[in-house]
């Protein structure tokens, strides 16, 4: 039963897989969600930046660094969590938390404390990472290990297609105020300015409110529905640990390196997206607005969607995991050098071209990493998602630089992430320590 304890692993057979699209259908609606509410981020970092009349780059990147810092403070916690209440409950609380999350929007927005959004996408963010570090390990095991990557791809296209509409629904229910400039603002009376600044700031709580809705309706259906647990099953694929020995990362080449990839991909994933609406106007495009650079973020993570779903047909079948890793980050490392040496909107579309890259790092990344890891597979689940902290610290890197030599340059620190990656594709998946057998699971 979900929840329950486990039961201990016998010299039984393990019950076949049996159906698995019920619960990948599930699942599958979770990664909609995750698209969703990530890149309403990219939408509230430049909002932000006005309604509560923050002064650089740097504090608007905190956006970033108070929803991606939770997934560093909560994975381990997660793991935990799902360990005591098993997928199914935890998938309940885990979207029960993002709902409060949400709904703290709303007396932030009323008040204009910055503070309090930053606590209010926290708490969203803690939810999130449960939610996180349950699904991808679950659509890893539901299937054979060699097409994991494909059905990640899957889900990373539903996770796409929240992408892409969130920065487009969240542009046309955020930016339909006035779209004064500072300059402008500077001049204006204070108390039009405050009165201007509040309206500004509560154009955010329809559609957090919206998503708190969205969130509590899907634990209920969770909560109803027969989703199974699955367990570890059979021959665990680690040969050198002790029975009751801490699990250590750092004893396995592929997931520590694993983990810094998932460090360096989100950071310069969450940072290329974060910045585009500033690396528009930085440019001085002819025409350019925030409502514009909306659809910008939305062809960013447009990009990501259609590729993805082609490597639901490639990776694994035409071409191996690590092949595209390398492939796609090395691209994705020299459209940035393009860009950085460009101007005007061919600057602009290069970095909007890098989502397409971005799209297979996840689901080649993360199987790769957790390749053999046997009944260790939820405890490597949680390290790397906690390395999703890059989400957190590049993008505060790049606002840092940004107010030092411009976002132009600033995106090399992206450049360098992108080099990281392509590091682990060409040799950093490689395996250590790990005697690679036939991982079994069990559906209970």
């Amino acid at each position: 039963m979900v929840g329950s304890d486990q039961p201990s692993v016998s010299k039984d057979k393990p019950k076949a897989l049996g159906n698995t699209v019920y619960p990948l259908t599930i699942i599958a609606v979770l990664f909609f969600c995750f698209g969703l509410v990530t890149n309403l981020n990219d939408i509230l970092i430049p909002h932000l930046k006005k309604a509560c009349e923050l002064k650089s780059d740097f504090q608007s990147s905190l956006v970033q660094f108070a929803f991606y810092g939770a997934y560093f403070l909560m994975s381990l916690p997660s793991g935990m969590i799902l360990q005591k209440l098993g997928y199914k409950n935890g998938i309940v609380l885990g979207l029960l938390i993002a709902a409060l999350g949400s709904l703290l929007f709303i007396p932030a927005a009323n008040t204009r404390l910055y503070g309090l959004f930053l606590v209010a996408l926290g708490i969203l963010a803690a939810g999130i990472t449960i939610l996180q570090v349950a699904a991808n390990p679950y659509v890893t095991m539901l299937g054979p290990s060699s097409t994991a990557a494909s059905r990640l791809s899957i889900m990373g296209t539903l996770n796409s297609l929240g992408a892409t509409l969130g920065p487009f629904i969240g542009g046309i229910l955020i930016f339909k105020g006035v779209d004064y400039t500072i300059d402008q603002l500077s001049v204006m009376d204070p108390g039009a300015r405050n009165q201007y600044l509040n309206s500004e700031a509560s154009l955010v709580q329809l559609p957090y409110l919206l998503l708190a809705l969205l969130f509590v309706l899907l634990s209920i259906l969770v909560y109803k529905s027969k989703l199974p647990e699955i367990i570890e099953y059979g021959k665990d694929d680690i040969t050198d640990e002790e029975p009751n020995a801490r699990f250590n990362p750092l004893k396995y080449r592929h997931l520590s390196l694993g983990i810094i990839a998932i460090f360096m991909y989100v950071g310069a994933e969450v940072a290329v997206g974060s910045f585009i609406i500033r690396y528009g106007q930085f440019l001085n495009i002819e025409g350019f607005t925030l409502k514009m650079g909306a659809r910008f973020v939305s062809y960013y993570m447009l990009f990501a969607m259609i590729s993805r779903f082609i490597g639901i047909f490639i990776i694994g079948k035409y071409i191996k995991q690590e092949n595209i890793l390398k492939y796609y980050s090395t691209i994705a490392f020299i459209l940035i050098l393009i860009s950085a040496s460009s101007n005007g909107i061919f600057a602009l579309w290069c970095i909007v071209a890098i989502g397409a890259c971005n799209a297979i790092m996840w689901p080649t990344i993360f199987p790769l990493a957790i390749a053999g890891l046997g009944k260790h597979t939820k405890k490597a689940s949680s390290f790397l998602i906690m390395a999703i902290l890059g989400g957190a610290i590049i993008p505060m890197l790049v606002g840092y630089f940004s107010d030092k030599i411009g976002i132009q340059h600033a995106y090399l620190i992206n450049a360098v992430a992108y080099a990281y990656v392509a590091f682990y594709g060409f040799v950093g998946y490689k395996k250590k320590n790990v005697n690679v057998g036939v991982s079994m699971v069990k559906i209970v």
